[in-house]
């Protein structure tokens, strides 16, 4: 519809915001900023959902390798849910699943795990960072106090076993601004010999076939 209008038009001056933005369990209206809720202590960390992409799991990834989280060092417990199969075979062809294994991460199948509740759960009445898009209560596990940030955010909570000062999120975030333009690379399915030799077989019925009418 070439006259279609918004309904409203919001527009957010991003040099306003400072710090990271969360929401507050267990309501993604609510929301407050870290150094609000800064030093929470932090039981498990979800890093998953469809609101990620294959850049989180490396930035992730190289924050718990810069900080040597390895032989299940970490505080909390760690999910890892990649969001497709194409995102789990390219972070294990890229050694982040060997990262994330060495910490001492729960590893999932690629897809939704924590985010519908349906498929794990998290432990009853814990303190929980998630990355997914909902924090409902008892969505994630029975009791449960859903925290919904960054996958930065989270996994530095992951590392810390708290939610971090500002200055502490900063410094973590130092070690891998250098390496953004590689960390946040997008996957494309043209691009990966794998998909572009399984393409090469794919027969499209006549009905599917577009033709000039």
């Amino acid at each position: 519809d070439d006259n279609a209008e918004y309904a409203e038009v919001i527009e957010i001056n991003m040099d306003l915001i400072k710090e990271p933005i969360l929401a507050l369990p267990n309501d993604p209206d609510a929301c407050a900023l870290l150094s609000e809720v800064a030093g929470t202590k932090i039981d498990e960390v979800f890093l998953g959902s469809c609101m990620t992409n294959i850049g989180h799991f490396r930035a992730a990834g190289k924050l718990l390798d810069g900080c040597n989280k390895t032989d299940n060092t970490l505080p909390t417990k760690l999910w890892i849910a990649p969001p497709t199969k194409m995102d789990d075979t390219q972070l294990g062809e890229e050694g982040y699943l060997d990262i994330f294994k060495n910490a001492g991460a729960r590893i999932e199948m690629p897809g939704c795990s924590l985010c519908m509740g349906n498929q794990a759960r998290v432990a009853p009445n814990s303190t929980v960072v998630s990355t997914s898009t909902r924090n409902f209560p008892n969505r994630l596990g029975q009791g449960a106090n859903v925290y919904l940030a960054s996958v930065e955010l989270a996994a530095i909570a992951s590392i810390e076993g708290k939610l971090p000062s500002v200055e502490e999120y900063k410094k973590y975030m130092a070690m891998i601004s250098d390496c953004a333009s590689d960390t946040y690379r997008y996957l494309k399915f043209h691009e990966l010999p794998a998909y572009v030799k399984a393409s090469e077989d794919v027969v499209v019925s006549m009905e599917m076939r577009v033709t000039d009418r």
